[in-house]
């Protein structure tokens, strides 16, 4: 057994959905890669109109295991619910009970390749290929190939207007040019790749949690990536562009984050590392995006278009999006060969994914509910998209104010 290639990847995700048609569906995504290939994700449920929770890996090529740790996820859920078994992962177990609610009450939607030309080109040439294989901005020079997919979205996107310079000196930020491994293309959301990941968060509009996976450091992190968080100051957020130029440095600007909300996302983000070291002892850790590299409090990791930040900030931008929390996990650990930390030796990487599809269940079975009210359903069926969405941008203009106003009061009281 060894890393699968992307016709494998496709391969499994066909075979998931010919095996368990009464409790999964294939989803064909509407933007062909550059090199015209069709993408797939995997939608596990027996409700079609209950929450979900959506899980992406690959956006980076040369982070091979991603894909793995959605396929194994998948079969592991699927079997155990069509068995009537529980899971268990060395040391984190789930039992029957918890499946059956995790397949009955939710939608576990996988996205194994975001990015399957880079996956190719780097599984053929080994070269830790990052981004994907637009030649667009390349000037036809294949060092200049691609774009960084973690960098293209639209989230402060525009990194040299809405960043103090200074950010730029971690290195980690963006780059506006091609040559370089975080080129984030010549406009926001340029991507087929990218478009499929909004499609999927726009087609599926009662996700709640999202979760990229990425290799290598050992973490699991929680928005937001372009400076620290801060709770009692609503203006200062990404949208007001009186903070422009001052994001990304220590002191100073602080990016909002409803309180409520960073006490969810940081203890997702543990239960998530917690059920992850119970499988054979790890050491992952909890963390703020920024301070990826360092301690809480100090600047480390500041970045901008990428898709964690950008699926959670949506709601912030239009109410009418339903709001998703966002996590991003970055699989095993540094190790002095760079290629093994991205993409280890087989070996490891069979040790690896049920320690992280541990954590990945944890998360499911954390936000599963015991059973879906009836009117719930009934309100999702009625009540359609093509409704709701044009009423609400109506009346958000005249609402979001109000709100705002109110919300700012409660968060700044005693």
């Amino acid at each position: 057994m060894s890393y699968l290639n992307v016709d494998e990847v496709e391969s499994a995700l066909q075979g998931l959905a010919l095996s368990y048609p009464a409790v999964s569906e294939l989803i064909e995504l509407p933007n062909k890669t550059f090199e015209g290939r069709t993408c797939h994700a995997l939608r596990i449920g027996a409700n079609p109109d209950a929450d979900a929770i959506l899980f992406t890996a690959c956006q980076h090529a040369r982070e091979w295991g991603g894909a793995e740790i959605c396929v194994y996820l998948a079969a592991d859920l699927l079997e155990a619910y069509s068995t009537g078994t529980g899971l268990v992962y060395g040391g984190t177990a789930f039992n029957s009970w918890t499946i059956q609610s995790i397949v009955k009450n939710l939608n576990v939607i996988v996205f194994p390749c975001v990015n399957p030309d880079g996956r190719k080109y780097d599984q053929d040439n080994d070269a830790l290929w990052r981004k994907n294989r637009n030649p667009a901005d390349s000037g036809g020079n294949p060092a200049r190939i691609g774009i960084d997919l973690n960098r293209n979205h639209s989230w402060l996107w525009d990194f040299r207007t809405k960043f103090n310079p200074g950010a730029l000196a971690y290195g980690t930020l963006s780059s506006d040019n091609p040559g370089d491994e975080l080129y984030h293309g010549s406009a926001p959301d340029s991507e087929p790749e990218s478009r499929n990941v909004h499609w999927l968060l726009d087609t599926f509009r009662f996700t709640r949690w999202y979760l990229d996976i990425h290799s290598y450091t050992g973490d699991v992190l929680f928005p937001w990536g372009d400076d620290g968080d801060q709770s009692t100051t609503p203006t200062m957020n990404f949208r007001n562009s009186a903070y422009d130029g001052q994001r990304g440095v220590d002191g100073g600007y602080l990016e909002y984050i409803p309180a409520g909300d960073k006490t969810l996302v940081q203890g997702a983000a543990q239960r998530v590392c917690d059920a992850i070291n119970g499988v054979r002892g790890g050491h992952y850790e909890a963390k703020q995006s920024v301070y990826l590299r360092g301690t809480t409090g100090t600047i480390s990791y500041p970045t901008s278009g990428t898709v964690d930040d950008y699926t959670y900030s949506r709601h912030f931008a239009d109410c009418t999006k339903g709001k998703v929390y966002a996590l991003t996990l970055e699989f095993n650990y540094y190790d002095v060969d760079v290629r093994t930390s991205f993409h280890p030796p087989w070996t490891e990487m069979e040790q690896i994914i049920p320690e992280i599809d541990a954590g990945l269940v944890e998360l499911c079975a954390a936000n599963a509910p015991a059973w879906i009210p009836p009117w719930i359903v009934l309100y999702r069926k009625l009540w359609p998209w093509e409704i709701w969405d044009p009423m609400v941008r109506l009346v958000e203009p005249l609402a979001r104010p109000v709100l705002q106003r109110v919300l700012g009061e409660r968060e700044s009281a005693p």
